[in-house]
This record gives C-alpha cells, sequence and structure tokens, in this order.
C-alpha cells in the first residue's frame, strides 16, 4: 500500500510543476492548494530535496521548484524515495538476506511477476502526464454519473 507520505509527496511534486514558471513556490502556496498541512509538507519537501528531486531556498521569494523538467521524472521515482522498495515480499526486497527456500518456492514466481509489473507501472508514469489534468478533481466532471447535477 502506498502511504499518505507517499501520495501527498506526488501532490507537491504536481503542484509544483504547475506552478514552477512562478520560480520559487512557497511552501504555504502548496499546502493551501493540496489542502495539506504546512508542517506535514515540510517533513516530505526536506526529504524530496534531500533526494535531490526539488531544490529550497529560504527569505523573500523563498520556497521550492523541481530540479528538472516535469516529463524527466517517474512517479516511481518519487515513491521509490518516499517508500522505499516496491517489494511485495521481504525476500525480494533490495538486500535482503537470501531466502533458503528460493530454489524450491512455488510462490516467488507470482511475487517476482507483480514486483515487475508494479515497477514497470509507477516507473512508465511520467510526472508531466498529471500536470494540467483534472481526473481527480470531480469524478461526475465528464457528465457520465448518470446523476443530474444541480
Amino acid at each position: 500500500m502506498i502511504s499518505t507520505r507517499g501520495r501527498y509527496a506526488i501532490r507537491v511534486m504536481i503542484d509544483l510543476a504547475e506552478h514552477g514558471a512562478e520560480g520559487f513556490v512557497p511552501l504555504k502556496s502548496v499546502a493551501e492548494r493540496q489542502e495539506i498541512s504546512k508542517k506535514y509538507l515540510e517533513i516530505i519537501v526536506r526529504d524530496l530535496a534531500a533526494g535531490g528531486l526539488l531544490t529550497g531556498t529560504s527569505g523573500k521569494g523563498g520556497g521550492y521548484r523541481l530540479c528538472r523538467k516535469p516529463e524527466d521524472y517517474t512517479i516511481g521515482e518519487i515513491l521509490s524515495l518516499m517508500e522505499g522498495s516496491f517489494a511485495a515480499v521481504a525476500c525480494l526486497s533490495p538486500g535482503a538476506a537470501p531466502c533458503p527456500r528460493a530454489a524450491v518456492c512455488k510462490t516467488l514466481p507470482l511475487w517476482k511477476e507483480y514486483d515487475g509489473l508494479t515497477r514497470s507501472f509507477f516507473f512508465g508514469k511520467r510526472l508531466s502526464d498529471y500536470v494540467g489534468t483534472e481526473k481527480d478533481a470531480d469524478p461526475d466532471a465528464d457528465g457520465k454519473s448518470g446523476g443530474e447535477k444541480r
């Protein structure tokens, strides 16, 4: 499961991509737009900056901005930084001790395939794929809900 921290990191990165033309974006502005506590965002952006995905500056005109163009980031890269391994089972985690049952484990191919699908999915998605989209704003916006808007 992807944690709140990982989901919020993606939202912050999309927000910064959308407002990057403004230069450094104040964290307070991001927090207001995303309806996320500024205090919690401070922790998230600190980790994103330490991981080389963002750069920040303090003082007048300070804030955060992306280090690269939105198309140069993958969602997998962001989630890996925030969540760690995508491994579904401990034996496939990076640095895990070799499993003594690996040679006879009937489920290992299942977990390897699942891990491959997950990695392929997230690393196949670019930050730029979600910049400027309104997909999550209103699930009934396409008018296909069957319900009438009032």
